[in-house]
């Protein structure tokens, strides 16, 4: 089965290339393809956050992993699948992020924390509802929050 799938944007961000951590703070803006107008964003900022998917674009199709590896080949961490970590190097390139949305002019949106790098393909923005976040408690490895402790601080 093919799937094809069209950008409903492109980010313009400061950072040009993928980095492991710093993400916290930054603003970028979402400008969405001459398919749309300002009507599409009509009613998201009534809304504080919004989750982004988008297309790893960068990430070479002969670096794509299917199977298990340590998160950021880190040694000390175990070995996990791709599905049990959230790498670039994934089967579909796909990424989700939710970012605090800061304000929308036309056409653009400008949201905080987007871990996006410039030029990134925008496949689908959706508004954060609480009723679709975790009704209880999430549950992670520890390796996990090891790996994630600089991820959202501001780069110095």
């Amino acid at each position: 089965m093919l799937i094809q799938v069209r950008p409903v944007g492109f980010v313009a961000a400061l950072r040009r290339h993928a980095e492991d951590d710093f993400w916290g703070g930054g603003e970028s803006c979402i400008e969405l393809t001459e398919q749309f107008n300002a009507d599409a964003l009509q009613g998201l900022t009534d809304f504080s956050h919004i989750e982004v998917l988008f297309l790893f674009h960068e990430v070479d199709p002969s670096r794509i992993i299917t199977g298990a590896r340590h998160p950021r080949n880190n040694t000390s961490w175990p070995a996990v699948g791709i599905f049990a970590q959230r790498g670039k190097n994934r089967p579909n390139r796909i990424g989700s992020t939710i970012c605090r949305l800061g304000r929308v002019e036309e056409k653009r949106l400008y949201v905080t924390e987007l871990d996006a790098i410039d030029g990134t393909p925008v496949l689908d923005i959706k508004p954060v509802m609480a009723e679709f976040l975790p009704r209880e408690p999430v549950r992670q490895p520890a390796w996990s929050s090891e790996l994630m402790q600089r991820y959202w601080l501001r780069k110095e």
